[in-house]
């Protein structure tokens, strides 16, 4: 044990000893005890979360991993992605150190996924929205490469599989994740913008069809801003480094939106 998880513990017995004998030296020893647990959560990196957004952190940066090992070698578009997300966190040195660590877990062959995604969802347990980012951060480092190999589909199966996600609904969020994407990647491309890809790729982010009435249209934007929205997000155990992604997705929802509507008047 850590030299500085026993501070508390001995200055603690050493002056409740001086001030009581030996019930004072017991109850400086319970004190010191209290000390050291606080001092050890706020040391380490993933100390101020709580057990589901350290479950959260620790499950999407192994499984990103493992999605960018699948094919037997990590590209630099997935390093590029990977950093990118970290970066979207704004994580300090500590935690992506943290990060990267679990990254690098995730490329084992030996990583016990079903392990893993069985802790996170005793963790978060059926929180949907939890989930859903999960999915969808998953799925933007599946794309890093432009598209989505065999062996990531299967992985991407398993962890619906684990997490009871059926197959209409991965599809129905990997479709918003993909329009996203493409709208990403058309906000630096004016030919893209000019073409009638842009409206279409809005409608594909809100999740519904061109043919959409408008209170359809509204009613599928209020239920996405609700469920992305990040202080909810973080109360049901969204890790707060990962609140920055959380209000770039409703950024993107709005902005869809927006677009829609504009072109609808």
């Amino acid at each position: 044990m850590n030299k500085q998880n026993w501070a508390g513990k001995i200055i603690g017995a050493f002056l409740g000893f001086l001030s009581g004998g030996p019930i004072g030296l017991f109850i400086g020893v319970l004190v010191g005890n209290a000390f050291d647990q606080m001092y050890a959560r706020q040391a380490s990196p993933s100390g101020q979360r709580g057990a589901s957004q350290n479950a959260f952190f620790r499950v999407t940066f192994l499984v990103m991993g493992q999605l960018a090992k699948s094919d037997g070698r990590v590209s630099e578009q997935e390093i590029e992605q990977a950093r990118f997300i970290m970066d979207q966190m704004g994580l300090n040195e500590e935690q992506r150190l943290e990060a990267i660590s679990y990254f690098n877990e995730g490329k084992s062959p030996h990583l016990d996924l079903q392990k893993e995604l069985q802790h996170f969802m005793r963790a978060v347990g059926h929180r949907g929205s939890l989930i859903q980012m999960f999915l969808e951060i998953l799925l933007s480092m599946a794309y890093a490469d432009g598209q989505l190999s065999l062996q990531e589909k299967y992985i991407l199966d398993r962890v619906c599989r684990t997490l009871g996600v059926s197959a209409l609904q991965f599809e129905v969020i990997h479709n918003r994740v993909r329009a996203s994407q493409e709208q990403f990647r058309g906000r630096f491309n004016d030919q893209f913008q000019q073409s009638g890809n842009e409206l279409k790729v809005a409608y594909g982010v809100l999740g519904v069809s061109e043919n959409a009435t408008d209170a359809e249209l509204k009613k599928a934007y209020r239920r996405l801003m609700s469920q992305h929205h990040p202080d909810k997000l973080v109360a049901k155990g969204l890790p707060e480094e990962m609140m920055r992604i959380a209000k770039e997705k409703t950024q993107e929802i709005q902005t869809a939106y927006d677009k829609i509507k504009k072109s609808r008047k």
